[in-house]
């Protein structure tokens, strides 16, 4: 299932090569009246092809509207938001090596082999970008709050691009930790243990694809301390609850599994030992690109949250 949310409930579709990707959101309130200006900043914040850090491919991200929308407001039908993919390259990939680090191999058990495997299909950080565009939307809605994410480290060290171009010229990759810091929470939203706002941000934290590690209030250093010091450090979240306090969490990104190198891997049509060097473009971190998609979907979590607990928008 490819559906998040309670009150606000998201549907995203698509592969990295089809026609397009997407997503149905469900729940906006009636009469909103989206920016779409701001909309199109916070896409080409995610959209590739900007600068010699990030693949090459080149996509507009621009999102057509196709339901959920009259006269420039939402009507509370849901809302459908379609972006063209328009400059893939299908021949760069082969359906019977998958690519190590990658969904490919688990996606060709699971779905008995018909899964797209061209750029990841439905496993692709291209799904991320109607994410963002969801994400956009929440972050419009929820009245004076400001979510702000940026590089914590890139390859274990300060963010800094040379990391990112020395790993590529060597063929390889890096990943890195982003920071995120959510201010303008009222005190009061999330329920305890399953309906945490650690469970919930978690969940759409962890769909991000490359994300294999959360953190929430500096978890790890906390655990080697002292509670007369912890507890004198605030928190943003006490019993799976907000508490009026800025929310800090960070999230580890893996380096990005396409890499030059020559690789192991197995054939699938024969089941045997095999060779592969990934070709095709591909980010050499995805750390910066995955920025503004760690901001939307703390957005899309929270405003679901905000409107579970019954706040006002």
């Amino acid at each position: 299932m490819n559906t998040f949310g309670e009150k606000i409930r998201l549907s995203i579709f698509g592969e990295s090569h089809g026609p397009a990707v997407g997503v149905v959101i469900d729940g906006l309130p009636p009469g909103f009246a989206p920016d779409m200006e701001a909309v199109a900043r916070e896409m080409a914040r995610r959209a590739p092809g900007k600068s010699e850090l990030e693949t090459s491919r080149a996509e507009a991200d621009a999102v057509e509207l196709v339901s959920g929308l009259f006269e420039g407001k939402t009507t509370g039908a849901p809302l459908c938001g379609v972006i063209r993919n328009t400059d893939a390259r299908s021949g760069d990939y082969q359906r019977n090596l998958p690519r190590p680090g990658h969904a490919d191999a688990a996606a060709h058990v699971k779905y008995k082999g018909f899964a797209d495997y061209r750029g990841g299909g439905h496993f692709s950080g291209r799904l991320t970008a109607p994410l963002v565009f969801a994400g956009a939307l929440a972050k419009q809605l929820l009245p004076g709050v400001t979510i702000t994410a940026q590089p914590l480290s890139i390859g274990g060290k300060a963010p800094k691009d040379e990391t990112i171009l020395r790993a590529k010229a060597d063929g390889d990759s890096v990943g890195g930790v982003i920071a995120c810091a959510v201010n303008g929470l009222p005190a009061g939203l999330g329920e305890p243990f399953f309906g945490s706002v650690e469970s919930r941000l978690s969940a759409l934290l962890f769909s991000i694809p490359a994300v294999k590690a959360v953190e929430f209030d500096d978890g790890f250093a906390r655990s080697g301390m002292r509670g007369s010091l912890s507890n004198r450090t605030p928190f943003g979240i006490l019993g799976g609850i907000t508490t009026g306090e800025t929310l800090r969490f960070c999230v580890a990104v893996k380096p990005t599994p396409s890499i030059a190198l020559e690789q192991d891997t197995i054939d699938l049509a024969t089941g045997k030992a095999a060779k592969i060097t990934v070709t095709g473009r591909h980010d050499p971190c995805i750390v910066p690109r995955a920025v503004p998609v760690v901001e939307a979907a703390a957005a899309i979590g929270l405003l679901d949250l905000w409107l579970a607990g019954g706040f006002s928008l």
